[in-house]
């Protein structure tokens, strides 16, 4: 049994902000920040990072305080007898840092959501979300060191998945970092296991999947949208990765579509 109490993302506050709960909640306090904070731990004031996520059980002091111009952060306060929740390994009242920040804030937004809707299977729904959210925060406080470093290469990340076809050439990346292309070659492979140009690559040819999969485009188109001045090279980039060629995928997947039509 999960309950909400209330819910919040990008929650921004002044200069000025303290939120002091001697006593501390009933119930449990989830805060992922944003921005750097001030938290009370272990008798003394101390300043963690943005991107930190702290868990409060139930009536633990809180202390927490901006220390910037602005404060912002998301936030819930829920209840729940469950093992993930009861038994978690999360240290209590000891900020550690995010591998996926972007990730944990889009569940919150769903959190909000779900926690709006007034529907008989919302709580099972509410359950699934805080169970992937608790996951992702043990996968970041088990994680090694997360550098300052890491959210930059994560932002980058997601910018060449979301628009494969841009031209992402390596300085260019580099530059839109700050760090120079031979650093960022090394730095990219060690965190997420392959290379920037081939993350560029796969990110391509996985969108170009999904054109040959539902659109009615030719190759050339698809090898343009997908970032491919060349139809040679798209080609070859294609073969080398699914074992197939554009064309060939496109068939098959029409000829799967054919037959499960054709069950149903």
């Amino acid at each position: 049994m999960t309950n909400i109490f209330y819910v919040e993302y990008d929650a921004a506050h002044a200069s000025n902000f303290v939120f002091d709960i001697p006593e501390g909640h009933h119930c449990w306090l989830l805060v992922v920040t944003h921005t750097p904070a001030l938290f009370w731990v272990n008798g003394e004031l101390k300043e963690y990072p943005a991107h930190s996520g702290v868990l409060f059980q139930p009536h633990q002091k809180i202390y927490y305080r901006a220390c910037a111009e602005q404060y912002k952060n998301d936030w819930i306060r829920f209840e729940s007898k469950e093992s993930y929740v009861m038994e978690t390994s999360l240290p209590f009242g000891v900020p550690f840092s995010l591998n996926d920040p972007e990730y944990i804030h889009k569940i919150f937004q769903l959190l909000v959501s779900e926690h709006s809707f007034q529907k008989n299977y919302k709580e099972s729904s509410i359950d699934c979300l805080l169970r992937i959210l608790f996951n992702k925060l043990l996968e970041s406080y088990f994680q090694e060191v997360i550098t300052p470093q890491y959210y930059n290469l994560l932002t980058l990340r997601t910018a060449i998945y979301s628009n494969p076809s841009q031209d992402w050439a390596v300085p260019r990346m580099a530059d839109s970092i700050r760090i120079s292309p031979g650093y960022l070659q090394a730095i990219y492979k060690k965190t997420f296991g392959i290379s920037c140009m081939d993350d560029v690559i796969t990110s391509r040819i996985r969108q170009a999947k999904e054109y040959l999969l539902h659109g009615s485009l030719s190759i050339a188109e698809v090898s343009l949208r997908c970032g491919y001045n060349n139809v040679e090279h798209f080609c070859r980039q294609f073969k080398q990765i699914t074992g197939i060629t554009p064309r060939k995928f496109h068939k098959q997947m029409e000829s799967v579509s054919v037959k499960s039509g054709a069950k149903t």
